[in-house]
């Protein structure tokens, strides 16, 4: 029974070991830090940006948990994920604007360094969570990039993040593209489940030397789920629902198939 409860349509989870969810918590933590340093707490803009970093963040672990039982959801809450680090790379773009400070080009070498802890961490042959602490919580945001969100220039650290930003919409897009090619390849949920129905339907027990009274295809065991007879079994055609032909287990020719039916 366990074995059969731990076997499933679709895997869900395993969020922690996404690159993505991996860079999206370093973000969040960096943001959560660089709002506490250098944005009023009493404004609007603080509440925002930790909101828009947190739903990048959550959303990514939420469409992993709901890959499961729905495709669709799974893509719509990692498309919400990239929409709200969009809204967030808008904040930290405008806080540079805004306070005169120039904003990294992809060619600076403090990008190219920042870019180069996540091409190590992708190339490594243990992937350790970049998202583990490895310092005191009170000294700093995530060790790999500590350089960069615990300076003291708010500049330095806003930069740092929306270079993290990009990282994780690239991450993304490319999430995205897999679960789009996915869903049009395999299908989603429901029709996955239509599909492990049928062949469940097919591997049920045939009639020994008994056939169709209608078509002559060979007969498979059913259980009726409506009417008077809901509950017993019956020999039904194996090419239901082209074929409505049934049989009693007696063997006798009868109507006993119900408008709905359950292998």
């Amino acid at each position: 029974m366990s074995d059969q409860k731990a076997k499933r349509l679709r895997p869900s989870g395993g969020y922690r070991k996404l690159r993505s969810f991996q860079a999206a918590t370093v973000i969040y933590d960096g943001t959560v830090s660089f709002c506490d340093r250098f944005v009023d707490k009493r404004s609007r803009t603080h509440d925002q940006m930790v909101q828009a970093a947190r739903s990048g963040r959550q959303n990514i672990a939420e469409g992993s948990r709901a890959a499961a039982t729905s495709s669709q959801t799974e893509l719509r809450l990692v498309n919400v994920a990239r929409a709200s680090l969009d809204e967030l790379l808008l904040d930290f773009e405008d806080f540079l604007r805004q306070h005169g400070q120039p904003q990294w080009t992809k060619d600076d070498p403090h990008a190219l360094a920042v870019r180069e802890v996540g091409r190590r961490h992708h190339d490594s042959t243990d992937r350790t969570d970049p998202t583990d602490r490895s310092v005191p919580s009170d000294e700093a945001v995530q060790s790999p990039y500590v350089a960069w969100l615990n300076h003291k220039d708010p500049a330095v650290v806003a930069n740092a993040i929306i270079c993290l930003i990009h990282q994780a919409n690239y991450l993304l897009d490319q999430q995205i593209a897999a679960l789009e090619r996915q869903f049009i390849n395999e299908g989603g949920y429901s029709e996955r489940l239509a599909a492990a129905r049928l062949e469940h339907r097919r591997a049920q027990p045939e009639s020994k030397g008994t056939a169709c009274p209608l078509c002559g295809k060979p007969m498979a065991l059913r259980t009726a789920r409506k009417g008077p007879n809901a509950g017993s079994q019956f020999w039904g055609c194996s090419g239901y629902p082209e074929c409505k032909g049934t049989k009693r287990l007696d063997g006798s020719v009868g109507s006993v198939r119900s408008d709905r039916e359950k292998p």
